[in-house]
């Protein structure tokens, strides 16, 4: 039997991500005006089992936007000594799965709804987008940055300085352009040469120069 589920704790299963499936079918169709009634009838479950599972309407929010998130897989490093190209792949890859998950319908209508949410109360969807999309992915980058930089490959003297930049770089004006209604959608060979340039640009700022050993006299 399916536990209520922690917003800090994943994977879900097989139905409770059906169920949250249903809930982003309905944010894209008709914003964050669903009810629990209207999730339990697209899911085709109960309310009880939406309140066992998800606690409260902003408990199946945080659920939602935490999966959505998931999407965004980081690859792991290689347990050997970490080189400039095994560092550069991760975050090229890690760059590639975050622009695929922001251009989406999905991201796109979730962020439109926690801006014209923030600060107007109710529903706390700014706040949930916020500590569960960027905040997230910082946190998941940053054992990334931390490894890039004791490897000797990278400088920097906050991790969130580090972020922000890749940050900047990586996502550019791409979620701009879509919260304020382009609908076109970048293809994929797009999103690999945004990706390549973004952590080819990351480098030139933080990277370190390549060491040689001392030639002998």
């Amino acid at each position: 039997m399916d536990q209520k589920v922690s917003p800090d704790k994943a994977p879900f299963s097989s139905r409770q991500t059906e169920v949250l499936s249903a809930v982003l079918d309905l944010m894209v169709e008709e914003g964050d005006r669903f009810s629990m009634a209207s999730v339990a009838r697209r899911a085709s479950c109960s309310k009880e089992t939406l309140y066992k599972w998800f606690g409260d309407r902003d408990g199946l929010l945080t659920a939602t936007v935490r999966w959505q998130a998931a999407k965004v897989a980081m690859p792991p490093l290689p347990e050997a000594k970490l080189t400039r190209a095994a560092f550069a792949a991760a975050l090229g890859a890690f760059a590639v799965n975050w622009l695929k998950v922001l251009t989406g319908d999905v991201s796109v209508a979730l962020n439109r709804l926690a801006i014209a949410h923030a600060g107007s109360g109710g529903s706390d969807l700014g706040r949930i987008v916020l500590e569960n999309g960027p905040f997230e992915m910082a946190r998941r980058l940053e054992p990334v940055f931390v490894a890039g930089r004791d490897a000797g490959l990278v400088e920097f003297d906050k991790v969130e300085t580090a972020f922000r930049s890749f940050f900047g770089l990586v996502v550019a004006d791409t979620q701009t352009r879509a919260l304020l209604g382009d609908t076109s959608r970048p293809k994929q060979t797009e999103i690999r040469g945004w990706a390549a340039r973004a952590v080819d640009q990351f480098l030139q700022l933080y990277g370190t120069a390549p060491r040689h050993a001392a030639k002998p006299n």
